[in-house]
């Protein structure tokens, strides 16, 4: 790798090397004593036990090589061995001018590996509600973030189109309209090109046939019956499913339009249903599949297991497939048809056990090499203001579009009101993505969080209203000095505390951007994004950076505030938040 520590840590280990000591990883950390250095190596300790000698003999030995390098302006020895170190002027400038012309040196290690992310799985008779939030935000986030090192990416929303609700769906239209021609077993014309049914149909009519189903045992099981026949692809049930979808999707594909969500594939679990023969098939010849109570189930359970996991049901007393079979199957067509190394899952954490079972099954039964990775990502809740799930006002479940429209009314009231009506309506678009993704990224993806629309659409906060707000405010910065004609061809000194402080806060990129890889969550990035927006804002109220008379060293901060400017923008494009011109 090009980056500054990275390249500092493969010195490190050389130097390591010819002191007569051997080590697999060198790791450079941001020092928890600034006064003594700006970065620390604490691997001392580990060669002192290796070796049996004294670490501070070990570390002094170290400290000698590394004082013959200009790259660093001071190094010490603290403690029982604890090498700090600072960097010279001259090697942070050069690496500066390296990355404002590539701004893709100053990353982590490249991930070359193709893999499948499973995100957004609305499902088709529902409406999309605020549970469906943090699926599109952290999957759609974890794309990019994966694409932006390198990774070769297909993200697919994973449509429930397949199971009891589009029965129940089905079933409720079936009552209320008899008379249409796709509940005519004896039809053989070709149905209407126009659905019958709006989203808005859906929206309230899923309710009811699921309030319906609760209270009613024979709603239920006619709900499973038409279920069984519609995977059967009965005719007229298939071609009414096949509306639906239409009429759903649509909308679907509106909403996430809006939140900065795409997906390279639309299947759903209908696409998996080609396979579910060959899998049961499979898998029952591998002799894993056995009869309990009328169903063939698979057992997951390990000798290791703290807690025992059930059986997986692979087919219903009453013939049906189980969601966890289609799951399976899905697995079967992504290894068949794309053969990645890896399918992660951003999926509530009250699916874990469900998924934990599945995995196995596909290990177990070789549908997956041990090889390939299957990664459940859970996410947990958006909660309001009491800490209890998201809810309207009169305590009814949000939809996403209801929360969208909430939000949009509160950052509207930001926006400049001379724009043009065009403009303005933009603008408020952009700020209503920005506030719903940072705010949902801000947690660490696996815990619960708080939404407060007010809070999140400050512009003073910890915000992305905030963010977009000073990113702006540093491209109008650049744009005039564009205009005005002035150099901004390199960083050629450093002179002030403000810029270290933010050259330093640059070298931390790679290091975010690899542990929010490695732990799948954008916390850290939407954390660090504040601190270098706050440490360049640091430098603009400080420093007169337009008007600086020296044209040296208004080159200098030109520079160094472009490439923030860019760092930003890249990070920001990571969570799906575009940057804006004006607002």
């Amino acid at each position: 790798m090009n980056n500054f520590i990275y390249k500092l840590e493969d010195k490190l280990k050389n130097i390591i090397k010819e002191c007569g000591y051997d080590t697999d990883k060198v790791s450079l950390v941001t020092s928890s004593r600034p006064d003594l250095g700006e970065y620390q190596y604490n691997g001392v300790m580990n060669l002192a036990k290796t070796y049996k000698k004294n670490p501070n003999l070990i570390a002094s030995e170290i400290v000698e090589h590394l004082n013959k390098d200009n790259t660093f302006s001071n190094v010490n020895v603290a403690g029982p061995g604890f090498i700090n170190l600072s960097f010279s002027d001259e090697a942070l400038i050069n690496y500066m001018n390296e990355v404002k012309e590539d701004i893709n040196i100053n990353k982590c290690a490249s991930k070359k590996k193709k893999i499948i992310i499973d995100y957004g799985g609305p499902n088709v008779a529902k409406a999309l509600h605020v549970g469906h939030l943090r699926s599109a935000n952290i999957g759609e986030a974890l794309k990019r973030l994966a694409r932006c090192l390198d990774a070769e990416v297909i993200g697919d929303v994973h449509l429930g189109d397949w199971g009891r609700p589009m029965g129940l769906i089905i079933l409720e239209l079936k009552k209320r309209h008899p008379e249409w021609v796709y509940f005519d077993e004896s039809y053989t014309g070709e149905y209407p090109s126009v659905a019958p049914v709006t989203n808005k149909d859906l929206e309230e009519i899923y309710p009811i046939a699921s309030t319906k189903a609760k209270e009613d045992e024979e709603y239920l099981e006619e709900a499973r019956i038409i279920t069984y026949k519609l995977q059967k692809k009965e005719r007229g049930y298939f071609a009414l499913w096949k509306k639906i979808i239409e009429a759903s999707v649509s909308n679907i594909k509106e909403l996430y339009d809006k939140l900065n969500v795409s997906f390279e594939l639309w299947n759903g679990e209908s696409d998996a249903d080609k396979y579910i023969e060959d899998v049961v098939n499979y898998l029952k010849e591998k002799g894993l599949v056995y009869e309990s109570e009328g169903a063939q189930v698979v057992d997951v359970k390990k000798e290791d297991d703290k807690v025992e996991l059930p059986p997986l049901i692979l087919v219903k007393s009453n013939g049906s497939v189980s969601y966890e079979t289609t799951d399976i199957a899905t697995i079967w067509e992504r290894m068949k048809e794309y053969n990645p190394d890896e399918i992660w899952y951003v999926v509530d954490n009250r699916q874990a056990l469900h998924f934990e079972q599945v995995f196995r099954v596909c290990y177990k039964g070789g549908i997956v090499p041990e090889d390939i990775k299957l990664d459940f990502m859970g996410f947990g809740t958006m909660n309001g203001k009491d800490g209890k799930p998201f809810k309207t006002r009169d305590g009814g479940v949000m939809t996403l579009s209801n929360l969208i429209d909430n939000v949009k009314s509160e950052v509207e009231k930001k926006i400049n009101k001379t724009l043009d009506k065009e403009e303005q309506e933009k603008i408020s678009n952009t700020l209503t993505c920005a506030v719903l993704k940072y705010a949902d990224l801000l947690p660490n993806r696996s815990t619960d969080y708080i939404f407060d629309i007010e809070k999140f659409s400050d512009m003073n906060g910890k915000t992305g209203v905030y963010l977009l707000y000073s990113t702006m405010r540093m491209k109008s910065l650049l744009d005039k000095a564009k205009d005005n004609n002035y150099s901004m061809n390199k960083v050629t000194g450093i002179y002030s505390t403000y810029e270290k402080d933010i050259i330093l806060k640059l070298l931390e990129v790679p290091s975010v951007l690899e542990k929010s890889f490695n732990e799948r969550t954008l916390n850290y990035i939407c954390d660090y994004l504040y601190e270098l927006t706050n440490t360049f804002n640091s430098l603009y109220a400080s420093v007169k950076i337009l008007t600086e008379e020296d044209p040296i060293k208004r080159e200098s901060y030109l520079s160094l505030s472009e490439i923030v400017f860019k760092t930003n923008k890249m990070l920001l494009n990571i969570l799906g938040i575009d940057v804006l011109e004006r607002m």
